[in-house]
């Protein structure tokens, strides 16, 4: 993603006129776009942005034949889900884990112009969400969306080529190294110390998995990371930003190394992107992992997989649903954010104050845009058989997804709100009156978002604001010797 920015902000370097027309259908022209069949929604201005970054296993382009496995039809290897602030502040790059064994859902996949449903598999490897039974990026995507609860708007995917054309085009990537490394799989044979990597021994070092830790993938992550790190630092370093020559390289390298989807399908579609992130300071990027813990379900002697540690997951991912940053972002800028988001609580708390209507009054439309399937039709069952609301009424799934669950109302229905917002659990930032009163047999409407899970689970727990302890984090702007 990062590299985009780099390789997106060279092609604005080129200027106007004809050689810039020709320039950009070039850059476009090396672009590979899949349709992922509406696995995201696009990222939008004014709103949280997430981006899956997958680098595959591919041994495709020339070189890269004797890596590994040569018959690999690139799984996915490597995975980085960016999550860009509403505010634009600060990211977080959370990594899965190759080896997590988890539930891949049915998706839909285009074949030759036509659409093929493949099924779901239940307790497989992640990395198999792509490649395997042809499985494309979209079926990563639903993946990443069942796994962390958060919408992925759009993807970009890499193979081992990307590596080594853009360290090369970038100049080489400068890493650290705690002891002498020759890893006769990855081929890095390198002195302790500082190194500046480029092409194959760049490729090598973020292949390498018996050179660092305890030799597991989790470690290789942490490596990738202070990579992409080091990475960023360089292309935001005076020497990147003011060298057209790097531009126009990186430029190359980017696109030609990309498959993205087609709401990132063009020049101008990256250039937009790349001007969402460009303000962004590394210290204000942390990179973090998934966490997990070794699957219980295999001999102790043949660890090979691992499962989610929910009790460090669950509070990290519910800070990244609720746009909480891992770092610390400017101190004036976070008190002003800060100031503004109590302000706006307080008159949001403020619409739950008053009369509540009696259930029996209620009326409210029940349309699910984001809960699980069959949500709008349990949640009638629930409000009429449980609490009372026999005036509900099922519409099936509204005509789009929404993050977090509303109830749209008229000023003369706010008791009824309320009433419904407490059987529903609902927070006050789920309320939105509207400006006009409603007739007198007109219904509420309830529009279920990702956040709901079931009838009668609350809604809208504030996000902690603290990352849970022992949870592996490392800032952008953090030049770290790999141990």
């Amino acid at each position: 993603l990062l590299t985009v920015t780099g390789g997106t902000l060279a092609f604005l370097l080129v200027g106007g006129g004809v050689g810039s027309y020709l320039y950009y259908e070039h850059l476009n022209d090396n672009l590979k776009v899949i349709d992922t069949g509406g696995a995201g929604g696009g990222f939008k201005k004014d709103q949280p942005i997430n981006i899956l970054v997958i680098g595959t296993d591919k041994r495709s382009g020339k070189g890269n034949e004797g890596y590994g496995d040569a018959d690999s039809v690139g799984h996915a290897d490597t995975t980085i889900l960016f999550h860009v602030s509403k505010d634009r502040s600060n990211a977080t790059a959370l990594s899965i884990p190759r080896d997590l064994i988890t539930d891949i859902p049915a998706c839909p996949t285009k074949v030759d112009g036509s659409v093929k449903e493949i099924p779901g598999t239940r307790g497989t490897r992640f990395n198999n969400s792509l490649g395997q039974e042809g499985r494309d990026p979209g079926c990563t995507m639903r993946t990443v969306k069942q796994l962390t609860g958060l919408d992925v708007d759009n993807f970009m995917m890499v193979d081992f080529n990307a590596v080594k054309n853009l360290s090369t085009a970038v100049g080489g990537v400068p890493v650290c190294l705690a002891k002498d490394v020759n890893d006769r799989d990855s081929k890095l044979n390198l002195k302790a110390g500082e190194h500046r990597l480029e092409g194959e021994q760049a490729l090598a070092f973020v292949r390498t998995r018996h050179s660092f830790g305890n030799e597991s993938d989790l470690d290789r992550i942490k490596t990738q990371q202070q990579f992409l790190g080091s990475m960023m630092r360089e292309m935001k370093s005076k020497e990147t930003l003011t060298s057209p020559k790097k531009f126009f390289s990186l430029a190359e390298a980017a696109t030609k190394s990309l498959t993205v989807d087609q709401g990132l399908g063009s020049i101008g579609k990256l250039t937009a992107l790349a001007g969402e992130l460009k303000d962004i300071n590394p210290k204000n990027v942390t990179f973090t992992t998934l966490p997990v813990i070794d699957n219980p379900n295999e001999p102790a002697n043949r660890k090979a997989t691992v499962v989610v540690n929910s009790a460090q997951a669950d509070p990290l991912l519910q800070m990244i649903r609720g746009d909480v940053s891992l770092t610390e972002v400017e101190k004036k800028e976070q008190a002003a954010k800060d100031a503004a988001e109590a302000d706006a609580k307080s008159k949001q708390d403020a619409l739950l104050q008053g009369n509540r209507a009696p259930a029996g009054d209620v009326r409210v439309d029940v349309y699910n845009g984001g809960g699980p399937p069959g949500s709008a039709s349990t949640t009638l069952t629930w409000l009429q058989n449980s609490k009372g609301v026999y005036k509900a009424g099922n519409h099936g799934n509204a005509s789009a997804r929404l993050a977090a669950t509303q109830l749209e109302y008229a000023p003369n229905q706010a008791d009824q709100a309320r009433a419904l917002a407490d059987m529903m659990g609902l927070p006050a930032s789920a309320l939105k009156p509207g400006a006009a009163d409603a007739g007198p047999k007109t219904p509420m409407k309830l529009t279920l978002g990702a956040d709901f899970k079931e009838p009668g689970t609350p809604l809208g727990a504030a996000a902690p604001q603290q990352a849970p302890e022992g949870v592996q984090r490392v800032e952008a702007d953090k030049a770290v010797c790999a141990k």
